[in-house]
């Protein structure tokens, strides 16, 4: 009989969840010849005895085709979190951006192994990775948030089928269906920018929403700028590097900053963000301050944008504390990144220089060209700004400052 039943003290659902109770799980045991010599081929752990059946019966028709190759037997008992931790790392090392590898260990540590983690690598079904996108779209996950978890495994357990962990990739068979992607969320326009702004002028948010909202810095940007890099004396501050990505947890210091993703710039403090960066290096060094006297450590990395003990904020947390301030202020739902989009469009909406603006942003012409929708004749507007000064930087900025900061300014005096 190829197939065996045992019982287990600790059974799984369908689902691939523990139940803590015991009961009866199949087994499926198969005798095949290859080159006239008898192998064994055993898959175990099936809930049901129908799944065993039909596991079995696919397998003696492949296991008769002599070019056919099984599954070979991991070298331990290897569970999802085992092996997506160990793939990340060899295939992430050689076929993905530091960036594109940060987001896929977090979304395999948040939304892939709370829910199928500890399931052992050859016992994931098409039904246990169906209901977890369930799960994750009932915990308010977007559609494209459980896309992406569906896609990383799709990757992932297609290498471990190729070679020859597991007999086929079960992310191939779900029948969860993912609707088309919605469109990208509108910018904010400049009245939706002073809305925010003067919400949270006053609080943590106020300089990491200019940064990004009205200078349209990168987040990785704002959390790695340094203020050796900031002269406020000159007033102008230079966007030269940024915050590692793959920064592991935990960490207090940061050894080196990361080179910018293109694009290095110099950019003018206007008269209207100044109060801004005077205030947050009046904040650090009252938190600085108080933490020395109380015996508590402070560390020391001269970040503009860090936690009260200056050890550098997660892009991950930033983001997601965004999303959460936006609902509580009951403004439109945008992305951190959306605040450069936001800048980017309103700057060329009330000023019409497309290629300072470019500048500003770091930006390559291109880039900023498809985001603005002007794709026509860029060469002829490079020819009309071949050099793009400080102050013409400054009268761009400052018409965009003055149009969102202005009012505030005025009901402060």
């Amino acid at each position: 009989m190829s197939i065996s039943e045992r019982t287990v003290t600790n059974k799984r659902s369908r689902p691939g969840e523990l139940t803590g109770r015991p009961g009866v799980v199949f087994d499926v045991r198969i005798k095949y010849k290859v080159n006239g010599a008898y192998k064994t081929y055993t898959k175990k752990g099936f809930t049901t005895k129908r799944e065993a059946m039909q596991h079995e019966a696919a397998m003696k028709a492949k296991l008769s085709c002599p070019s056919y190759v099984p599954p070979s037997a991991p070298q331990r008992k290897e569970t999802v979190r085992e092996y997506l931790a160990e793939w990340i790392e060899r295939h992430g090392n050689a076929n993905l951006r530091p960036s594109t590898k940060a987001s896929y260990k977090s979304h395999i540590r948040n939304h892939i192994n709370p829910y199928i983690g500890d399931v052992p690598l050859g016992q994931v079904t098409p039904a246990m990775l169906d209901d977890m996108f369930q799960k994750l779209f009932a915990a308010g996950l977007s559609n494209s948030s459980v896309k992406y978890a569906h896609r990383i495994l799709g990757v992932a357990f297609e290498h471990a089928r190729k070679y020859h962990y597991i007999e086929s990739n079960p992310a191939r068979d779900t029948i969860t269906k993912f609707g088309k992607q919605g469109k990208t969320p509108d910018p904010y326009t400049v009245e939706q920018m002073r809305t925010l702004m003067a919400q949270v002028s006053g609080t943590q948010w106020e300089l990491i929403v200019v940064l990004g909202g009205l200078y349209g810095l990168r987040l990785s940007e704002i959390l790695g700028l340094r203020w050796r890099n900031v002269d406020l004396e000159n007033l102008r501050f230079d966007v030269i590097e940024q915050l590692p990505f793959g920064l592991p947890r935990g960490s207090y210091l940061v050894e080196e900053m990361a080179p910018v993703k293109a694009g290095e710039r110099t950019l003018p403090i206007t008269e209207f963000t100044l109060p801004f960066f005077q205030r947050q290096q009046a904040l650090q060094k009252r938190q600085k301050q108080l933490l020395l006297c109380a015996g508590t450590p402070y560390y020391e990395n001269d970040l503009v944008i860090s936690k009260a003990n200056g050890i550098p904020e997660r892009r991950e947390r930033v983001s997601a504390n965004f999303g959460q301030l936006l609902r509580h202020l009951d403004m439109p739902h945008i992305r951190f990144h959306d605040l450069r989009h936001s800048a980017a469009t309103n700057m060329h909406q009330l000023t019409g220089d497309f290629y300072t603006v470019s500048m500003i942003l770091g930006h390559s012409l291109k880039g900023i060209g498809i985001q603005l929708g002007l794709s026509n004749n860029l060469e002829s507007v490079t020819a009309q700004y071949v050099d793009v000064r400080m102050d013409r930087k400054k009268l761009v900025l400052d018409e965009y400052h003055q149009a969102v900061l202005a009012a505030d300014a005025a009901l402060e005096t």
